[in-house]
């Protein structure tokens, strides 16, 4: 119970930036939060920007790098009521994700930057917004920040295989952002009727999800990513990976299941090409 708990609270923490805070924020109930930013010189004044920026979206060159490299991550215990190693384990995951898609991103050509993690116990305003009750995570690519929010709930019952994907679905917002994919996404959203622009946003969140998927992948058959944990982790977005949302801007539980495997079975990049997916794909 303890362990449902925890990835349930994992789950409804998985953010995305989107650009109607009105239309897609309202009514939420279990604080999954959605908060606009676009990412800089991407708001659309060029017409030409999504023929222009669709290839670094659709042909990016991080699809053709093969499998993330794996650099042995192990982020440590998480025993519970720990601010001190709640804090580690999020740093040491981060530090793995920079690790291994700087190797990624060399290996494509690519300029690669490290994101900020920001370790929160409270709300805090950033830069794209204010936070939703509840929310445990964000990224915000105004300031290429992960925030991420240790609360009661999360000490009282970490579970580290779920955080671990949280910060690494957050972490996949920050690859789109600087690979260039985010620039077409929102160049794309500009003028697109509602919907559009939530198959834009089902293609980014489940990109993101993939991407975290990849990463977990690395970690494959180690104490914090067993078999039975991973298959009960994805088995519960099935059934419940679309419920926290009031409109279809992240995908059925099924579908979220069906890239999260995918990533976690092919280990690369390159299996998480949801923006040349069919739309039968990413309903």
């Amino acid at each position: 119970m303890a362990a449902l708990l925890a990835l349930a609270l994992a789950a409804v923490a998985l953010v995305l930036v989107l650009a109607d805070v009105a239309t897609t924020s309202t009514g939420l109930t279990n604080g999954a939060q959605q908060i606009a930013s676009p990412p800089a010189g991407a708001g659309g004044q060029d017409k030409r920007l999504p023929d222009l920026g669709r290839t670094l979206a659709t042909d990016s060159a991080l699809y053709r790098t093969g499998r993330l490299a794996d650099v042995n991550c192990s982020p440590g215990e998480l025993p519970a009521q720990s601010i001190t190693a709640y804090r580690r384990f999020l740093t040491r995951v981060t530090n793995c994700l920079n690790k291994a898609w700087g190797l990624q991103f060399r290996k494509a050509g690519l300029t690669f930057a490290k994101p900020r993690l920001r370790i929160i116990s409270r709300q805090v305003p950033t830069p794209c917004g204010a936070w939703n009750a509840g929310a445990d995570g964000v990224y915000c690519s105004t300031d290429r920040t992960i925030y991420m929010m240790i609360g009661k709930d999360q000490l009282r019952n970490p579970f580290p295989l779920g955080i671990s994907r949280l910060v690494a679905h957050e972490y996949g917002h920050h690859i789109q952002q600087i690979s260039g994919i985010w620039g077409y996404y929102w160049a794309a959203r500009t003028g697109a009727d509602k919907a559009r622009r939530l198959q834009l946003s089902r293609n980014s969140e489940l990109q993101a999800e993939c991407l975290s998927a990849v990463f977990m992948s690395t970690m494959k058959g180690t104490p914090l990513v067993t078999d039975s944990d991973w298959a009960y982790t994805v088995d519960w977005f099935r059934k419940n990976g679309a419920k926290g949302w009031p409109q279809n801007d992240h995908g059925k539980g099924a579908t979220q299941a069906a890239w999260m495997t995918r990533g976690f079975n092919r280990g690369g990049p390159g299996a998480c090409n949801t923006w040349a997916a069919s739309p039968r794909s990413t309903r």
